[in-house]
């Protein structure tokens, strides 16, 4: 079986064929173009045996790994930190070239054994896309408020509450008489950025649409948690990804960042915060465990024996935040099963 490791680049990509025995057999550089994949195959067709291993599959590698995984072909995907480490055993001294890189993914595909398949992008890739595209939206929505805040700021004593609407400032505006030149142009670009709010609110509305139509569609028992609703579900749906990349769920725990790290020294054992880990993943996990928290639900439940066991707040809901992680691998895991049958 021979591996072809691939390091992508915006513009390019360098492959390299290498033995079981990590020999170089060949090599080949091409621009990265839609007929990369084509080229990359009809160099391959001298190993019928192959496989293929891509650094970073999901990012600047997506384009030809999913060009292969099209065309029929075995891909694993070879995040970059393996690949770094991988050139730096080496015998190259750690140089960095494209065909060094292109080695170094070979090499960490031939000799680790939990990399993970890449498959044809499913609906999971498709919530993801909408959940960060209203995140996006929401993000601009908030800087548009926060700029605004600053001209109520200054046009009149007191400025705006802090929840501030698009109807709270234009209420606020036309209250607004300007006397200097410099409040009647802060009054002009007020106007805009108020228009700005009240298309973001458009946008932020139909992309939340959007969100609970695609998650219905998934059918996903996500939203049975106490706390998740469809916007969080599509977070999850999204950024997990493929469940079954996941052994058990302790890796799923570590991947969301919630399972504890171990910080052990001699006889002293100990464990500290992981800041590691999918953020989203554990800023969703965070926000449920608030909601479940302050109303009564089994998270509160969970949150208040924690409590009782002398663990400060913060410890407690960092446990319940590992406990929910444990429950959406469990429904994960649970749709996963279903769709399989169905199929």
């Amino acid at each position: 079986m021979i591996t072809i490791g691939i390091d992508p680049h915006k513009r390019s990509l360098t492959a390299a064929a290498l033995d079981p025995n990590s020999r170089l057999l060949g090599q080949l550089r091409l621009p990265a173009t839609s007929q990369a994949g084509e080229q990359l195959l009809a160099w391959a067709e001298q190993w019928p045996q192959r496989r293929w291993a891509v650094e970073g599959a999901t990012g600047l590698g997506r384009g030809i790994a999913q060009q292969l995984v099209a065309a029929g072909e075995p891909v694993v995907d070879v995040p970059a930190k393996l690949a770094a480490r991988a050139r730096l055993l080496g015998t190259s001294s750690g140089r960095k070239t494209d065909l060094a890189d292109a080695c170094s993914v070979g090499a960490v595909a031939l000799h680790h054994r939990r990399l993970r398949p890449v498959a044809v992008e499913d609906h999971t890739v498709v919530l993801r896309l909408l959940s960060d595209r209203r995140d996006d939206l929401v993000a601009e929505r908030t800087r548009i408020l926060s700029r605004l805040h600053v001209l109520l700021a200054d046009l009149r004593p007191g400025g705006a509450r802090r929840e501030l609407t698009a109807t709270r400032a234009a209420a606020l505006l036309r209250q607004v008489r300007p006397i200097t030149v410099a409040d009647v142009e802060r009054k002009r670009i007020a106007r805009e950025l108020l228009a700005d709010v009240r298309r973001l609110d458009r946008q932020v509305k139909a992309a939340s649409q959007t969100l609970r139509t695609a998650v219905c569609e998934h059918g996903t028992t996500l939203t049975e948690v106490f706390g998740v609703g469809p916007v969080l579900a599509a977070k999850l749906l999204g950024h997990a990804g493929d469940i079954t990349r996941f052994p058990s769920r302790d890796h799923f725990a570590s991947y969301t960042g919630t399972a504890p790290v171990e910080a052990s020294s001699g006889d002293v054992r100990r464990h500290r915060l992981n800041r590691a880990g999918n953020r989203q993943l554990n800023t969703a996990l965070h926000l449920i465990a608030v909601c479940q928290i302050r109303d009564p639900s089994p998270g509160q439940a969970y949150y208040r024996r924690k409590l009782d066991q002398a663990k400060t707040p913060e410890e407690a809901r960092r446990s319940l935040k590992r406990h929910l992680a444990n429950v959406v691998y469990s429904h994960l895991v649970t749709d996963h099963r279903c769709r399989t049958r169905a199929c």
